[in-house]
């Protein structure tokens, strides 16, 4: 692969990736019932906008989950994979193989954003805790979901809150025992999603 072929694979990869990102967020801030105002989420909303309105047409919602978004998410994914595969100079795989590496992309994606979320969360706690900055609030709207059912667990420990640990490491083990697993099973090559 030449050198034009990498820097259009690295553009084509960020880019994609970045614009996943913000699809896969306006399905989880709609999930966790995000504040809507919020003025990232409105960016966010008007970033999605054009692709989710016309498909929201087609593709209806089910029991408050925004398929639409979740099935944007995957024709992004896919695109973006076609083209990587493509610029790499290989013969596109079959489109059930293609779709199946989309899945776990946007799996490996989905818990990164709440794996981050919650180290941002934590830094937050200690520097600005009572921070009414809108990207401080949706940082631990996102992340409350996530920690509510673990401290149901979790024994009063006097102010100090355990449960983002306990987050990390179920995440890292879905990571490890469901990502990298369904990756390997599915024989998707490495670096055609930023995520994993």
């Amino acid at each position: 692969m030449n050198g034009v072929n990498m820097a259009a694979v690295y553009v084509v990869q960020t880019l994609g990736s970045l614009y996943l990102l913000i699809v896969l967020l306006r399905f989880i801030l709609q999930l966790v019932r995000a504040d809507f105002y919020n003025p990232i989420s409105q960016f966010i909303v008007r970033a999605t906008q054009p692709l989710l309105q016309p498909l929201r047409r087609v593709v209806p919602g089910f029991a408050g989950i925004d398929v639409a978004s979740l099935v944007l998410a995957l024709v992004v994914q896919l695109v973006v994979m076609a083209i990587i595969i493509k610029l790499m100079g290989y013969a596109l795989p079959a489109v059930l193989q293609l779709l199946a590496w989309s899945l776990v992309g946007i799996t490996a994606l989905f818990l990164k954003i709440f794996f981050f979320a919650l180290i941002i969360s934590v830094i937050l706690s200690w520097v600005a805790p009572q921070s009414h900055n809108p990207a401080v609030i949706l940082v631990f709207q996102l992340c409350e979901p996530v920690l509510a059912p673990i401290r149901r667990f979790l024994p009063s420990l006097g102010g100090l809150d355990l449960s983002p640990i306990f987050a990390f490491i179920a995440l890292n083990l879905l990571d490890m025992l469901l990502i990298t697993n369904l990756a390997i099973a599915t024989g998707m090559p490495r670096g055609l999603t930023l995520a994993l």
